[in-house]
Formats: structure tokens, sequence, C-alpha cells
């Protein structure tokens, strides 16, 4: 035993200089000794306690792996995927052997003689401009002129709180907090790709560019998409730029109208615009009436937001979407974990609620464009889309949409889409009969109790100053129509509403003479429109909230269909009680049968990913469809509707033929359109209408007075 022990020793605890028994008798004599008195026990104790000390003092101490690690690891693993492939993507060939890239529209139309003719002014959306930063906290140093959104986002892993901080607006005055200053990015370079590899308006611009298009014709009208559209005008004088420019292309050019070319968000900017130019100083342009008459062509609008975006509903109101819905479904608690700690929702919700360009793209004429308790003008509706061919474009007055056959959406039940909140799939469905009769405004007003502790909100979201009584009756309230929903918000975000809807309106104007139309809060909603009276050979200076007076102008409504679109939305209670968190959320456990509309806590309709078809046509299939008191020269509306096609294959990127909101401006159709309108053509002579969802029979069921 003893020569096992010694052998443990002098091989498993520590490197040592061996010396043979002559050098060493005293050794030997000292373990042989312990062996014969038989203190083996003791002695493989006390080798042990020597093993023990001497690895605590030897062993490095390990560093221990966190949630925050796994994250940080994930992040970096998905973006040195993303550069390794678009590495790849630029490295190959501009042709691989059997495929054949697709000819560009700007080529063929070249080639069959279209040259450049009118100037065009493109107008970007909400977030697809880029914002640089010319003066900053000192967090910011070295980021002078630097992209803080529409680059690289670099920034975002660099110094997060920050990039917010930049990011965010004065919650008192809608403009720059004290000591930033973020602008945006001009010219071409401004929105032409939003990311690196993610285009916006290059796939357009060159194909413009092919026909002869190039700087002194060709300009794009950058913004600040987070101020409200008036505020763009105070700070940064965009609108007066707009102006001047639409004014040198006009001249220089030949004197050849302009081709207005507005995205999303860009396009009730430039209805807000149109209001503006023609309002004498100092809150419009000085213009005069004739102004949109002499300048411009045609406006041709791409995804409209006129009637507004259910889904910044749901942005507002907990900071979600069909897509977070999704993702707590699949990894439940990984955004509200209380490990983590980032309160990555809260924090968006206070950066977006400074944003006042958010509430221009709230829902817009209240019930009667989109539903009450009982009915909606584009229920009936399942969404599971048709096979290809089965459905044709009509180019008609007669929708040719309306049997199961041919629409993009069959014709399945009847869904109460009007119910844009629901709390509980039951209240989603039940007749409004048995909905409990709650008065919102009496709900609200008993509920005013603000939270005692209101320092627990780590993020300021405004939810932190509500008491959990007043979360409750919000509630107990069950549903919610477009026209209680702004009671909703005015009282869970009193000062972003309080703020924001100084600057944009989203009812219908019913007394016209009612003098409060005068203000510019309602130059951006087509539906609180005042007409004018007639106009005499004298210069009349009437400040007339409609459609410029130009009959020779044309709008162009282009928006792809096809693609399931958010609509309403069943919302729950968080389970947490915490302050800190936002306390309602989309309930991803509500679905509905295989066909339903209803997946994941979230209503679909026909759209293009982001708009309803319902928000992006109405204007052009009805409301200013002939001469109506929101058109009363009678400029001509077209509608062109693009049926969304997937790529066929990963080399042809986003698509060719794709109607998303975005992608889309990569549409072939839509990129032939544009540039034959800029080239001369008239709406009628591209084809005029082509649809192919319900827009007309939604716009029938639309009781409006016109």
């Amino acid at each position: 035993m003893a020569s096992i022990l010694r052998f443990r020793k002098l091989c498993y605890l520590e490197p040592v200089k061996f010396r043979t028994f002559d050098e060493s008798p005293e050794l030997y004599q000292k373990l042989d000794k312990k062996a014969d008195d038989n203190n083996v026990i003791l002695t493989a104790k006390s080798v042990l306690e020597t093993d023990t000390k001497k690895k605590k003092c030897t062993k490095k101490p390990s560093k221990e792996w966190r949630c925050v690690d796994t994250c940080c690891w994930m992040i970096g693993c998905l973006c040195t995927t993303w550069w390794f492939l678009l590495f790849l993507y630029h490295c190959f060939p501009a042709t691989l052997p059997g495929f054949q890239v697709p000819e560009s529209p700007g080529v063929r139309l070249k080639r069959d003689g279209l040259t450049a003719n009118h100037p065009v002014v493109l107008v970007p959306g909400f977030v697809t401009g880029g914002l640089e930063l010319w003066e900053g906290r000192p967090c910011a140093e070295g980021l002078f002129r630097k992209r803080l959104w529409g680059g690289s986002f670099t920034e975002i892993f660099k110094r997060p709180s920050c990039w917010l901080e930049h990011l965010s607006l004065d919650n008192e005055t809608g403009l720059d907090p004290p000591g930033i200053r973020v602008r945006p990015v001009p010219g071409l370079v401004a929105a032409d790709y939003f990311a690196t590899g993610y285009f916006v308006w290059a796939v357009l611009i060159e194909n413009l560019a092919k026909i002869g298009y190039e700087g002194k014709n060709l300009y794009m009208a950058a913004y600040d998409w987070r101020l409200s559209f008036q505020n763009t005008e105070i700070r940064d004088q965009a609108l007066s730029r707009l102006k001047s420019k639409i004014e040198l292309l006009y001249v220089t050019n030949g004197y050849k109208k302009v081709v207005v070319v507005p995205h999303s968000m860009g396009v009730i900017y430039f209805l807000h615009f149109l209001k503006w130019v023609e309002t004498p100083p100092p809150m419009g342009g000085g213009g005069g009436p004739g102004w949109c008459a002499k300048h411009i062509k045609a406006v041709m609008n791409i995804g409209p937001a006129f009637l507004g975006v259910p889904k910044t509903v749901s942005n507002l109101f907990s900071a979600e979407g069909k897509d977070i819905a999704y993702l707590r479904a699949m990894a439940p608690g990984v955004l509200d974990s209380e490990i983590l700690g980032l309160q990555t929702l809260e924090h968006v919700m206070r950066v977006s609620r400074t944003w006042d360009s958010v509430i221009s793209l709230m829902p817009k004429g209240g019930e009667t464009i989109w539903g009450n308790l009982d009915s909606s003008p584009d229920e009936g509706h399942a969404c599971q889309s048709v096979k290809k061919g089965q459905y044709a474009p009509t180019s008609n007055g007669m929708n040719a949409n309306h049997t199961d056959i041919k629409t993009g959406f069959q014709v399945k039940e009847t869904v109460k889409c009007g119910r844009i909140i629901s709390f509980g799939k039951a209240e989603s469905e039940l007749p409004s009969s048995q909905i409990p009769n709650l008065d919102t405004e009496e709900i609200l007003r008993s509920s005013i109790t603000k939270n005692v502790n209101s320092s627990c909100g780590e993020v300021w979201t405004e939810y932190d100053e509500m008491s959990r009584e007043s979360i409750r009756k919000v509630a107990e309230k069950k549903v919610y129509t477009a026209r209680t929903l702004l009671d909703l918000l005015r009282f869970v975000a009193p000062k972003m509403m309080q703020r924001a809807e100084a600057h944009f309106s989203h009812g219908i104007a019913d007394n016209l003479d009612d003098p409060k139309y005068a203000h510019y809060k309602y130059w951006s909603n087509p539906l609180e429109t005042k007409c004018c009276p007639e106009v005499t050979n004298s210069v009349k200076w009437d400040i007339c909230l409609r459609l410029p007076d130009a009959p020779d102008m044309e709008i162009h409504c282009l928006y792809g269909v096809g693609i399931p679109t958010e609509r309403s939305y069943v919302y729950k209670l968080s389970p947490t009680n915490k302050c800190k968190n936002i306390p309602f959320r989309i309930d991803a456990s509500a679905n509905g049968d295989e066909n339903s509309c209803l997946k994941g806590g979230v209503y679909f309709v026909d759209g293009d990913d982001s708009v309803p078809v319902l928000s992006a046509g109405f204007m052009c299939a009805k409301g200013w469809r002939g001469r109506t008191r929101f058109n009363p020269s009678g400029i001509a509306t077209y509608i062109r509707e693009y049926k969304h096609k997937p790529p066929t294959s990963l080399l042809e990127g986003r698509g060719i033929e794709s109607g998303a909101h975005v992608d889309i401006l990569g549409n072939v159709a839509l990129i032939e359109d544009v540039l034959r309108v800029a080239a001369g053509a008239s709406g009628a002579e591209i084809g005029g209408d082509q649809i192919y969802s319900d827009i007309r029979r939604m716009s029938e069921r639309i009781n409006l007075e016109l």
C-alpha cells in the first residue's frame, strides 16, 4: 500500500525533480516508517488535502457563461453569416451557366426609343431615408456626419443606449433634444439602399438612368421622417426646398412638368405638400392656386398609406406586430427575460413614441372606413391565396374579381375586422349584442389614478405612470374600433397624443364651413377636405383643403396585392404585474382554422404586407374618382395593382415581380409604368386601371358622401 501511495503522489500530484533513494535516504525511511505504522488512511487523507490545495492554487478561475454572452454570440454568428453570404454573392459572375438574367426595363425601353422627358422627383417613406449626426452628446464622439440610421447599424452594437438617445426627439416639442442635431442625408444616396445589399430606390434609379436620367433631371426629396410634416418645414425648410427644386427642374428642363414618385408615408407627406405649396404664407408656401397645375404632370403613389396602416396601432400600443408575436410564441421569455434585462420592446416604444410622424399612419376615417363592431368593408376573405393563373386583372369599369375563382383571397367567412383590438379571441367573434356595452370615455375618465411608484419603470413608456386598476379597466372594455382607438391611445399615451394630434387628424369632415379646417393638421388627411368657392379671374387666396385645381394632372395608386397584411389584433394582459413592463401583448395562441385570417393573434386581409388594399386603393377607386367634393377639378386617377409573386430562386434576390411594400420598388412591371409616364405617356396610354383585388367592392360598401 505504501508503494501505491508513493506512486500516486509522484505521478499525479505535482511535477517534481525525481531523486534516487540513494540521494535522499531520509525520504525513503520516512515513507517506509509511515507504512510500517499502518497509517495508510491518514497518509492518503493528507495527500488528498495537499492535492486539493495545490489545485486551488494553480487552477485559473473559470469565466461564467451568461445569457448575455449567448445572445452576443448568436448575433455575431448571424452577422458573420450575412457578410459571408454577401461576399459570395458579389464573387459570383453576373451570369451563371444555365441562368440568364432578365433584361431590365430600362434597357428594353431605351431600345424601343424611350428617353428622359419629364423631370422626376422621388419622395422616400417612413424609416427608409438615412439620418446622420451633426451634433451630439459626448458618447457620440467620432460620429460627426456618420449615419445613425440607414447604414451598417454598427453603432447599435457598439453603444446602443447612446444610439437610442440620439434617435429620440424631444417629448415636449417634437423637435431635437438640447445638444443633439440629427439631419437627413441629402441626395440620391439618402434612400437608394437602406443597408448594405438591401435596396430601396436603387433599382428604380438605375433603370431611370438607363433612359437618360441623371442629377439634372432626377432628385431625391430627403426629409427627416421622424418629424411631423409641418415641423420638417419649421426646422429644416424641407417643404420650401422641395418647392424650389421642383421649380428649378421645371425651368432647366425646358418647362416640362415634373413627375413625382412618393412611396409609403411619403405619399401623405407629399399630399401635405400639395396643400402647403398653394397656401399663402406664413402657414404655406405661397405658390398660389395654379402652382400644381403649372409644375406637376403626375403623382405616382407607390404603396400609398392614404387612410393609414393598422399595424401602427399595435406598434404604439405594445411595440409589437406579427413578427414579434411569432417570436414570442417560438421562444417564450426571450424578449421578457429578467436575466437579460434588455427591455428591448420598452426601448423601442420609448423612442418611437417621440416620432410624431408615426401618428400620421394611424387609421383615418373612423368606423365609416374601417368598420364597426358588426362589419367592415374588407371583410369576407380567407387568407389562403389561390393558385397562380386563377385570377386575371381587369382594366374596365367592372371588377372581375367578385367570384371565388378569380379573387386573390377566396371568400369564405365573415371576419369582424372592424374590431381592431379585441381582448380575447371570443370577443373578436361575438355578435355585438353580446359584447359588454361599456362607454370608452367613461371608463377612461374613471381610471385616471396614476401609479404611486412610477420610479419602478426603468424605461419611461407612459405605462409606468398608470395604475394597475387603470390597466385592468382598459382590458375590460374588450373591443376597440377605429373610433374608440383614439380615445384609448389618448389614455395610455397622453403626452404623445397631445403633441402629435396638434399636427395630424384622423376623421372625416362633416361641416365643411367649420373654420378649424384652415389648420395644417388636416392637410395630410384626404378625408377632411374643405372645398373652396368658385375661383374667378382674380387671384383668390382662400385656404382650400382639397386636391389642387389641376385638371390635367394625374394621380396613380400603385401597390402590391396578394400578401396577408395585418388588419386587427387579439390582445391579452401580460402575465407579469411589474410596472416596468408593457402591460399588454398580442395573444399569439389565438388561431383560427386552416384557412382562417386569424393566425398568431393577428387578423389578416389582402395587401402588400404593410398597407391593406382598402387604405392604398380607396381614394383612387372612389374618393377621388371623377368630380367629387375631394376632387372638384376632376383630376384623373388610376389604379395599378401588382400581384405578388415570390422569387423563384436565390439568384433572383428579393424578386422582380414582388408586391411587398418595399420590394415592389424592384418590380419590373412597376418600374416600366414609372418610366413610361416619365417619358411622357398618360395613365390611359400605359393601360389605365389594372385591378386584381376587390377594391371596387370594398369601396362600394363604404357609405361616404362624395
